[in-house]
């Protein structure tokens, strides 16, 4: 298999990628989010993630390159994406409480030939109804920095999960079981 490389720095999805035990190196891309002017949820996914692996595969000729995009939609449709500040991550978070988001994540994977695969996992995530001194509580953590509707899934943010349906490693930031899809589609892995 060719060189593999995870064109994200998030240790969330570092850790993903190690559990399937396949050698990487991790490149985070240059892309700025904020330059994307597309609006729909899962078309700006899909359009950040293809972005991200292209802008890293410009740099790695040959090399299998994954490009990656999280967003969180709450229920009144509201594109909830990363929180500039703690303001507006409590806000957030006050908009799910008690209410069911969706999380899109895309992945796009560019193999040694430039030949690009893609696709979105989509997922469901309730929220249990919160009190104001656990919103309290999650922003003193600090762990809403950085995440796509000022929350994760894993560690401590799972208090705050009433139910996931679909992929939880999608809603982590890396679905796993579309990501091997896409990687054989590619040619980079075979199962057998």
């Amino acid at each position: 298999m060719s060189r593999l490389i995870l064109a994200s720095a998030s240790p969330q999805r570092k850790t993903l990628l190690s559990g399937l035990g396949l050698s990487f190196d991790v490149v985070p891309s240059k892309i700025d989010e904020s330059t994307c002017t597309e609006r729909d949820p899962v078309r700006r996914a899909e359009v950040l993630a293809a972005l991200k692996a292209r802008d890293v595969a410009a740099h790695h000729h040959g090399c299998v390159v994954i490009g990656c995009d999280t967003l969180v939609v709450a229920s009144d449709g509201s594109l909830l994406e990363k929180p500039r500040e703690e303001g507006e991550a409590r806000s957030m978070l006050m908009l799910q409480s008690g209410k069911t988001s969706l999380v899109h994540s895309a992945v796009t994977v560019i193999n040694g030939e430039g030949e690009e695969f893609d696709g979105v996992s989509t997922s469901s995530v309730t929220f249990k109804k919160l009190s104001k001194e656990e919103v309290e509580w999650w922003m003193g953590t600090k762990m809403w920095e950085d995440r796509s509707g000022g929350f994760q899934i894993d560690g401590l943010g799972q208090l705050m999960i009433e139910r996931v349906e679909g992929d939880w490693t999608g809603v982590v930031g890396l679905p796993v079981f579309l990501l091997g899809e896409l990687l054989v589609k590619a040619g980079s892995i075979v199962l057998k």
